[in-house]
């Protein structure tokens, strides 16, 4: 998998000085590039059994929905505040530079229902673990998170420890 990290473009000082952003947009227009990653998705959690695949808005949605096709369940979108119709179930967390607010349908996800959560890229973990509280606060269970990116240097896998954290790609600084 390493090779597809030639296909992942490095734009430093993104957002803000000192920050490198690792833009997939590269990777997602090489059809082969995008079949290995969504294929390799699929085969980490051949064996999880989910009822459904979440995806955390906006790059969560590119992959999720390909994987949940692959895995036989369906798929549920984590959004922004404002943006699902219906009732919904939000929690608020902390960024390194800031607050954000994510939420998701009240009806989503019941008791015992069965859940990966997956993304583009996991860098502190703090997104991750606020739709873990969203899932488990609904009476769902993680089975497993799933990110083409991990940005190791930043910690996020020990917040999520006790979780099965599955990564393609990882940048150790």
């Amino acid at each position: 998998m390493e090779d597809l990290k030639a296909l992942i473009r490095e734009v430093p000082d993104f957002p803000r000085p000192g920050v490198n952003f690792y833009d997939i947009t590269t990777l997602l227009k090489d059809a082969r590039g995008l079949r290995r990653v969504v294929d390799a998705l699929a085969e980490q959690f051949a064996d999880a059994k989910p009822d459904t695949v979440i995806g955390i808005e906006a790059r969560g949605f590119i992959f999720a929905p390909a994987l949940a096709y692959h895995l036989g369940a369906g798929f549920v979108p984590v959004r922004k505040p404002g943006k699902l119709p219906a009732e919904c179930a939000s929690v608020s967390y902390q960024l390194e530079y800031g607050q954000d607010t994510l939420e998701i349908h009240r009806d989503a996800v019941g008791d015992g229902h069965r859940v990966i959560i997956a993304d583009d890229l996991m860098a502190t973990g703090g997104t991750a673990q606020a739709v873990v509280n969203l899932v488990e606060g609904l009476g769902g269970q993680v089975v497993g998170l799933g990110f083409v990116i991990e940005l190791d240097y930043l910690g996020g896998r020990q917040r999520l420890s006790g979780y099965d954290v599955r990564s393609l790609l990882s940048y150790s600084s």
